[in-house]
């Protein structure tokens, strides 16, 4: 079996604008082994977002082909994408993407109650979770109640909490201080050096150096691909 949990093959992806057809990614290959820290950087409309958003699921390739945990996702059905994403990856936004009138507890519970879990098992593991991001003591504040860090400890909670094969952040730090950045970059070390497979979208050189690998994309390729020595903190 291969030790790839992701395995990406001639992947075009474009977009019809009018009468004009855009070309966003033009042919990527990348493998992407269990356990890898990878960070995607690029211009303004590189592709990494584009990118980003086929891994992840939310968006099909134009064509090639698209392996998670050796299932060729590229030809799946959405009902069958959004089980993916639920039980498979776990998603970290820049906007934290919260429910806002709802605890951190409920937040972070939401994908069990649709991957079928009971409620007893879905508190009991939302609050395992909450306490591993350091918010053992914040579980019924609602998002406005709390800071951008602790809503962002929230959104990484929420993406950890069905066991994902891999962690997607796009830009997990852009809508925070430098302090309260450096807090959640620790956090996302602590998690890959928990075995997780973290990848993140970022457009900051210092975010990027945690990553052991820095892809980079340039209209629509990719440039670069190299490997980082790990980041001492």
């Amino acid at each position: 079996m291969s030790e790839n949990v992701i395995e990406v093959r001639n992947i075009i992806r474009d977009f019809k604008l009018g009468q004009e057809v855009v070309h966003v990614l033009k042919g990527i290959d990348l493998d992407i082994k269990k356990g890898d820290y990878i960070a995607f950087m690029g211009p303004s409309g590189s592709g990494k977002s584009t990118l980003m958003n086929l891994l992840g699921c939310l968006d099909t390739p134009t064509s090639g082909n698209y392996k998670l945990n050796g299932t060729d996702v590229s030809s799946l059905s959405d009902d069958q994408l959004a089980d993916i994403r639920n039980t498979e990856i776990g998603f970290v936004f820049q906007t934290f993407n919260l429910l806002p009138r709802t605890t951190a507890l409920d937040n972070v519970a939401l994908p069990m109650v649709y991957a079928g879990m009971s409620k007893k098992d879905r508190v009991a593991r939302a609050k395992e979770v909450l306490t591993s991001v350091g918010l053992s003591d914040r579980m019924d504040h609602q998002p406005s109640q709390l800071s951008g860090g602790q809503r962002q400890r929230v959104a990484v909670g929420r993406a950890l909490v069905n066991h994902p094969s891999i962690i997607l952040a796009d830009e997990p730090t852009g809508n925070l201080d430098s302090k309260t950045g450096i807090e959640i970059m620790a956090l996302f070390d602590k998690i890959h050096k928990d075995g997780n497979t973290v990848i993140l979208v970022t457009h900051e050189e210092e975010i990027a150096e945690h990553a052991h690998r820095v892809i980079r994309l340039r209209d629509g390729i990719i440039e670069s691909d190299v490997r980082n020595q790990p980041w001492k903190s």
